[in-house]
């Protein structure tokens, strides 16, 4: 549809199988750092300096699939103890 812009984008988003490979702790620096860059974002973005708006849709994603991913580490952990 819009080859330049994906292509653009491409190279922010994760995929899930880069996280696939990652320990817990690794997600949960993972996750603070994409949340630290959300709140830097926002701050830009409140002061009317962010170059990027879509980057923030794309962070978010992010912090979702970095979530999913600990919380399904998660719980293997839990059922493997049982």
């Amino acid at each position: 549809m819009f080859p330049g812009i994906v292509a653009q984008l491409e190279k922010f988003v994760m995929k899930f199988a880069e996280l696939k490979d990652l320990t817990l702790v690794e997600l949960s620096a993972k996750g603070r750092d994409l949340r630290q860059e959300m709140f830097t974002l926002r701050l830009q973005q409140a002061s009317a300096q962010l170059e990027k708006p879509a980057r923030l849709r794309t962070l978010r994603k992010d912090i979702a699939r970095v979530e999913t991913r600990i919380s399904a580490l998660s719980n293997k952990t839990k059922t493997a103890a049982k």
